[in-house]
């Protein structure tokens, strides 16, 4: 049973970045601990919903799986359009930050903190593993001495190009209708990756046709290119946007499959 409560991720407006400032949303996360005298890994969701939603199957559900797969859990509630980058970026680079910060507190091994996405959240979750060192996500408090860093990126169906196999309308609610494609190009995430990106576990279906599976091929290709570990899951067919796919079962093992990576990667839970 996991202990939940709800953090404001700022303490003001002037956090707010680019977007509109009469926009009345307050960037929360949402907390999922497991009761444990041992600190756990966790893990920090980023539902999707192209830049401009976020999508409810793919926040609290994901972290209820999580947590009874052993592992604390985090559900970041991110700015979107109208909000641009880095908005987006500041809210998931402050939810870890806060998240290191209260880590004695909340039982979390502040090294074992991955981030999952799913679809734009996906982007935002790899973007993550790029930009930690370029997007700055102070706030003037305790949290602002940790890094922001993940320590491993889960991709789930995730948007990463913005050329010919991108999702356009994710790019243009990030970085608003007037951005040119020479513009998109510096987010598009298979290009930026870095020795220095976490290690990653990605899974799509083949037959994607919203996100073309091509984005986690391109991101995985990039990975291999730098030595960094990953491992990938291409399930032969299902809709975009399946979450926990409770009506496949083939590809409803992902979870499963993800605790495995973590485990192998010296990772921890209360059930092993």
């Amino acid at each position: 049973m996991s202990i939940t409560e709800n953090i404001m991720l700022w303490h003001d407006r002037k956090s707010a970045g680019t977007g509109r400032e009469q926009d009345d949303f307050q960037p929360f996360m949402e907390v999922h601990l497991l009761k444990t005298e041992k600190p756990l890994g966790a893990v920090l969701i980023c539902p999707g919903g192209g830049y401009g939603a976020r999508a409810a199957h793919e926040g609290v559900t994901i972290a209820e799986k999580f947590n009874a797969l052993g592992l604390h859990a985090f559900v970041v509630q991110y700015r979107v359009a109208p909000y641009r980058f880095p908005a987006p970026q500041e809210d998931a680079f402050r939810a870890i930050k806060i998240i290191r910060s209260r880590a004695a507190e909340w039982k979390v091994k502040p090294d074992k903190i991955a981030i999952c996405g799913f679809s734009a959240g996906g982007h935002l979750t790899a973007s993550t593993g790029i930009f930690f060192d370029k997007v700055k996500a102070d706030a003037g408090d305790n949290a602002d001495n940790f890094s922001s860093r993940p320590d491993a990126l889960v991709l789930c169906y995730p948007v990463i190009s913005s050329g010919q196999k991108g999702h356009q309308g994710s790019f243009t609610n990030l970085l608003g209708p007037e951005a040119v494609s020479e513009h998109k190009e510096k987010y598009s995430l298979e290009k930026l990756v870095t020795k220095n990106t976490p290690p990653a576990f990605l899974w799509h279906t083949a037959d994607d046709g919203s996100v073309p599976v091509e984005n986690s091929l391109m991101f995985s290709l990039a990975l291999k290119e730098h030595a960094i570990p990953f491992e990938l899951h291409v399930f032969p067919a299902g809709r975009h946007g399946l979450g926990l796919a409770p009506e496949q079962p083939n590809i409803a093992v992902w979870p499963e499959l993800c605790l495995t990576w973590l485990k192998n990667m010296g990772w921890y839970t209360l059930h092993g």
